[in-house]
């Protein structure tokens, strides 16, 4: 591969040779400076050359490839793919594809078409059908397309590999050169990575004519207006309360959370979601609409708050991210880089907290060298510090409703007043109580560990930390769709009784003799639980747990879809036995006891 190196000097749009469209376009965005790798990258992809390029997230390289292959579309009667671009992800894809369209906006034959998994055939059949210009689209929907006949690749002459070294990680190359074998040979093509290993250059030797290669030097990655903390916790329970800590001190706007695993995302959301937070999972279980409407809910503010995995957040671009929260530490330094640039962007402020076990704190010179920027320690909020911003709110939540007509309750507080002789700010600090009632407005001191050593101790006292007070969010727990072929279950023993999941598991597993590996997801609420069991339970298997107890409290399960209870059945049954069976009635009850028995033998 050959380096070029061009001028610093050539850094506005207007002087890389774009045409007039297109630089409306970027005005109407508001860019005028191209970055560091679009004023390298745009001059040798409209030269028609092939191309390499090393560039870190955030750096903008869709732009750097988008802009130039824009600029040389050719606009016929009928459309037809001229430009493919392959991402790793449906996010990434969605992404791209939106860039595409907000670059060309000005283009007003322009059609561009995203294909992935998760998604409707038919949708992405009518387009094909009608004719596009740009196809950005997973490897897996793309090589399906190509096999039914509805892509036909004879006319592209544009091919782009966005991030091929996370296809590299999920398994994609074998299915990326299969594409590439499949497309004209005469065509121009793009390939961008964060790192470069050598299955990535053996790619670009074999498909790529005498390729440029282009390098964004790492000082590029991380953005100085990203600010870096890390704080230590001791376990699995420190860990999430200091989390709970944080969001209660922390101003943020939105916030993504990053855990290593599928599982984690949906406990943790539904942890959150008790507290009172208005947040969701995201992973790749999600059906894709379902996640694509989580995103514009980010987007929207209608959540706040979203837990997801590196796959599943790969290519994920919302501007009023605030803040991201590495509540699992990644396991290299790459990911760290895409995890923390899902903030800072549009030139705004960001903020990264990275949770490390006592054992992981050697990570963190890694990755100070890898973003050379340096990562400094968290202090763990107080509880005085939790109590006064828990104050403040509560002063601006009234002084909010202030604003709005009162005349009513302010009537009723005074008529009040007047026939129990009561002053005015008792009955409000009254009023204010009633409020926080079941949920106390401030946190009680804990005189059994000073907040340095709770910062690596497991607590003492869940409740005190777990409920937050803030009216603002909503306090309904996110309801997910029990896994196939189980029932969601309700327990009426929660968390302000001091159960645990493995509470749960154990009672249910002792009581109706069911083997743990089919007792399926355990939520567990402030004054209810909820767990997934096989379909079809058995009644008396039903009845027997309806006896059982949980921290001395009856568990009272019953179905959540509001099926009829164990008891009114046997009453059903009682009454039916008093009369006479006929040869139907009698097949009914055979066929009943047959799927009784299968039943019983799942759970086994």
């Amino acid at each position: 591969m050959s380096d070029t190196t061009v001028s610093p000097a050539t850094n506005s749009f207007a002087e890389l040779a774009l045409c007039q469209p297109i630089l409306d376009a970027l005005r109407q965005c508001g860019y005028t400076d191209a970055t560091e790798i679009q004023t390298q990258m745009i001059p040798q992809m409209l030269a028609g050359r092939d191309v390499v390029g090393q560039a870190q997230t955030g750096t903008g390289k869709t732009a750097a490839f988008a802009l130039p292959l824009l600029n040389m579309l050719q606009f016929n009667k009928k459309p037809k793919p001229q430009i493919l671009v392959l991402a790793p992800t449906r996010e990434l894809a969605i992404q791209v594809s939106e860039s595409f369209k907000k670059y060309g906006s000005k283009l007003q034959q322009l059609q561009v078409l995203p294909i992935f998994g998760g998604q409707e055939y038919s949708t992405q059949l009518r387009q094909l059908q009608r004719g596009v210009h740009v196809i950005v689209g997973t490897p897996g929907r793309v090589m399906d397309h190509i096999r039914r006949g509805s892509l036909d690749l004879s006319s592209i002459s544009r091919f782009i590999l966005d991030e091929a070294d996370e296809m590299l990680k999920m398994g994609f190359l074998e299915d990326v050169e299969w594409i590439l074998e499949q497309s004209p040979k005469e065509k121009q093509i793009a390939l961008f990575s964060a790192t470069m290993p050598s299955s990535i250059r053996r790619v670009a030797k074999t498909y790529l004519r005498n390729p440029v290669e282009i390098t964004v030097q790492s000082k590029t990655v991380t953005a100085t207006s990203i600010v870096q903390q890390y704080l230590i916790t001791n376990g699995h329970k420190a860990k999430r309360e200091a989390l709970d800590r944080i969001l209660e001190i922390e101003q943020f706007e939105g916030m993504l959370i990053f855990v290593r695993t599928r599982l984690q995302t949906v406990e943790l959301a539904e942890h959150l979601a008790s507290l009172g937070y208005n947040c969701g999972p995201l992973n790749g279980d999600i059906p894709q609409n379902q996640r694509l409407r989580m995103v514009d809910q980010l987007k929207s503010g209608k959540l706040d708050i979203m837990i997801a995995t590196d796959v599943a957040a790969r290519g994920l671009d919302v501007e009023r991210i605030s803040h991201v929260i590495n509540y699992d530490v990644p396991f290299d330094t790459e990911a760290y880089i895409h995890r923390i640039g899902r903030t800072g962007r549009a030139g705004r402020t960001g903020k990264a907290i990275l949770f490390l076990h006592p054992r992981e704190k050697r990570m963190l010179g890694p990755i100070e060298k890898e973003t050379c920027g340096r990562i400094s320690p968290l202090m763990l909020p107080t509880i005085s510090e939790i109590n006064a911003v828990r104050i403040a709110s509560f002063k601006e939540e009234i002084s909010a409703s202030l604003q709005s007509d009162c005349t009513f309750y302010t009537q009723l507080v005074e008529e009040f007043c007047h026939e129990h002789d009561a002053p005015a700010h008792r009955v409000a600090g009254a009023l204010a109580r009633m409020i926080h009632e079941k949920t106390p407005l401030l946190l009680q001191e804990s005189k059994s560990k000073s907040p340095a050593k709770w910062q690596e101790a497991s607590s003492e006292n869940r409740g005190n930390v777990l409920r937050s007070p803030k009216s603002r969010r909503s306090r309904q727990p996110i309801s997910l769709p029990p896994e196939a072929g189980m029932d969601r279950y309700r327990i009426e023993v929660g968390d302000n009784h001091g159960v645990k999941p493995g509470n749960i598991v154990g009672a249910i597993a002792n009581e109706a003799d069911i083997d743990s590996r089919h007792i399926g997801r355990i939520s567990v609420f402030s004054d209810y639980s909820t767990v997934d069991l096989p379909y079809g339970m058995p009644l008396d298997i039903l009845k027997q747990l309806q006896k059982a107890r949980i921290c001395n409290r009856k568990m009272q399960i019953h179905r959540e879809t509001g099926t009829q209870p164990a008891e009114e059945v046997n009453v059903v049954r009682k009454h039916k036995k008093k009369t006479k069976e006929t040869p139907a009635s009698a097949r009914k009850k055979k066929k009943a006891a047959q799927k009784t028995v299968a039943a019983k033998m799942v759970l086994q």
